[in-house]
């Protein structure tokens, strides 16, 4: 509760900016060239990721279920609202699997950060260098491999095989970001908890843990989105659980349903409702921090 009043107060509250900064802005702009080459490739960039996006919202409201726009209608989202059960299954499935493995991926990824950076112990440069496989193996190597294992320990696949699929390529994401929280750490704070007469589970719950909390979000949000667009290694581990890539991918088999573009917006809307109240939430946590 105490971070969403941050996230909601940061939001409401701007700070005025300076003279110097207002004259230095007011400067740029006067003297800024005209044509700038990284600008330019900056503009394309972001019209190559974003057109798709729009075309989806657009033909979202599309009449007919063609490639040409006939005329704007709601008809699409009265389906997917009323009509379209099994997506919403799906949606609910691939949720069910992105908090759980993001909150267990999170938890272990970042107990290994703090013990791996912190402590000294046999074969430490061997785990850290293997805990970075999972980021740069193909995922149909990945997904094989895990597809392997649950069937040489005779583990039906299915919901579970999926969370612990996605927990395995989630983990060394939340690895990677609180190690780099960690390595900026003051040791000094640690040491002061300890002179104070604190524990070491104390010092790790109410000095370590809130210290690195950005970090640990960050990589709480980057395993849930890993986890929801995953396709390869969930379609080889997930039995005849469909997740939304999944029954997406079976729904267009037979032809591009104008339902999917009306599901895409209506995501989109929600991501970057979220965007927004994490962008200067974190900032200010981590201020506060």
């Amino acid at each position: 509760m105490e971070f969403l009043v941050s996230v909601i107060l940061s939001i409401l509250h701007k700070k005025p900016k300076s003279e110097n900064y207002r004259h230095a802005k007011r400067y740029w702009k006067k003297h800024a060239p005209v044509y700038s080459f990284s600008r330019t490739i900056l503009i394309v960039t972001l019209l190559f990721l974003y057109i798709p996006l729009f075309v989806i919202i657009i033909f979202s409201f599309n009449k007919s279920e063609g490639a040409h726009f006939t005329g704007v209608s709601f008809r699409w989202y009265e389906e997917l609202f009323l009509h379209s059960g099994e997506l919403w299954m799906s949606l609910l499935y691939s949720a069910i699997v992105a908090i759980v493995s993001a909150i267990i991926a999170t938890i272990l990824g970042s107990l290994a950060a703090i013990g791996v950076s912190w402590y000294k112990f046999f074969g430490k440069g061997y785990i850290q260098s293997v805990s970075f496989l999972p980021m740069v193996l193909p995922e149909v190597i990945m997904g094989v491999s895990l597809l392997i294992f649950l069937s040489g320990i005779h583990m039906n696949l299915g919901l579970g095989t999926i969370i612990i699929a996605h927990t395995t390529f989630c983990l060394p994401f939340v690895y990677l970001m609180v190690s780099s929280r960690v390595d900026e750490f003051d040791y000094s704070i640690i040491e002061a908890s300890h002179d104070l007469g604190a524990t070491e589970s104390q010092t790790l719950f109410k000095v370590i843990i809130p210290a690195i909390m950005p970090g640990i979000l960050s990589g709480f949000m980057m395993s849930i989105t890993l986890s929801i667009e995953d396709f390869v290694i969930t379609s080889l581990v997930n039995g005849n659980v469909e997740t939304l890539p999944i029954f997406v991918y079976n729904m267009i088999r037979h032809g591009v349903s104008p339902v999917i573009n009306a599901l895409s917006f209506v995501l989109i809307m929600m991501i970057g409702l979220v965007a927004i109240l994490l962008r200067k939430g974190l900032k200010s946590f981590a201020a506060g921090h």
